[in-house]
């Protein structure tokens, strides 16, 4: 779906925060923990931030942010509340689509077919 109007800046909306606030707990996490479990999480939830950010492969996105932050959330009791509210903006995003202002809006978003005189 790629609606536009006021739905369509809601989901920017979304994307935008979701996207700032991953990479900069993902980068902020990967110069504090130097562990390889750490750095492939954080590597993958900034890249999951920043393909959020510019809406490329959204619902995919969305999975990789639902999955970083329930193993975030089971590895760290500190940051539930979080990554409960990332966990489900990203579960939102996956399911409502990144919206016209997108790379996916432009990839893939809606196509108008000219029938032409018959």
């Amino acid at each position: 779906m790629f609606p536009n109007g006021w739905p369509g800046w809601g989901l920017l909306l979304l994307r935008l925060v979701a996207g700032v606030v991953l990479i900069h707990d993902g980068l902020f996490h990967l110069l504090e923990t130097p562990q390889w479990p750490g750095i492939i999480l954080q590597s993958i939830a900034v890249g999951a931030g920043l393909m959020l950010l510019v809406g490329l492969w959204t619902p995919m996105a969305g999975v990789l942010v639902v999955l970083v932050e329930l193993w975030t959330a089971i590895a760290k009791a500190e940051s539930l509340r979080s990554c409960a509210i990332l966990a489900s903006v990203g579960a939102a995003l996956m399911m409502l689509g990144p919206g016209v202002r997108s790379i996916d809006a432009r990839l893939f978003g809606r196509k108008r077919i000219d029938l032409g005189d018959r």
